[in-house]
């Protein structure tokens, strides 16, 4: 619900899950996800973005300082079975950029470091994210990125490349992005070979 679009005051309060910012007396709680936190600074002041949540039992806001992680956080919460406490778990472990990729990548695995998210919800939010996620890219760079990794993740070549790079202990959303460098023409030995290389040096 949109009813607060942002707040703008001194932060009076600041807690593991959540902080307190006043506007005009009235001290408005918050909760976020870790990485708003991690800007949150008692006594200063700032302007967060934030969503009304609205239960039969109560009312929750939850902000963020940035409208791209808004949206990514409202974005998430349209998909079964992922309320907001799942919603900020996900974004307290993946930015929104990281996370774009992890879903164009169809890393489950990566997803589900998140607490309190399995396999089925991770599936979930992948199928029904991808196709939202280029529109919603913060920038053009990765935008090609995601595109690119996509693409990488449907040819024969490059699938069991990056399939046996997560059997080597990479993520399949790293995998992907690595192999989305080099030239799909490879052979996969060459593939997993070029991505090593690339990835000892990311």
């Amino acid at each position: 619900m949109t009813l607060f679009y942002s707040l703008t005051g001194n932060v009076v309060y600041k807690g593991l899950t959540e902080f307190a910012v006043e506007c005009g007396g009235v001290a408005f709680r918050c909760q976020s996800s870790f990485a708003t936190l991690s800007e949150v600074i008692p006594g200063e002041k700032m302007t967060v973005y934030t969503y009304l949540n609205v239960r039969e039992d109560a009312l929750d806001l939850f902000a963020f300082t940035t409208e791209y992680e808004l949206e990514w956080f409202k974005m998430l919460i349209t998909v079964n079975g992922v309320g907001p406490k799942a919603a900020l778990a996900v974004l307290s472990e993946l930015s929104p950029d990281r996370l774009a990729l992890c879903i164009s990548a169809s890393d489950v695995k990566a997803i589900t470091k998140a607490q309190g998210i399995g396999p089925k919800i991770a599936q979930r939010i992948i199928l029904d994210l991808k196709d939202k996620v280029k529109g919603i890219a913060s920038a053009s760079e990765l935008s090609e990125g995601i595109s690119a990794v996509s693409a990488t993740a449907e040819m024969p070549n490059t699938s069991e490349a990056i399939a046996a790079l997560t059997m080597l202990g990479y993520t399949q959303s790293d995998a992907a992005v690595a192999v989305s460098k080099l030239d799909s023409t490879l052979s996969v030995e060459n593939l997993i070979k070029g991505a090593l290389k690339l990835l000892s040096l990311g």
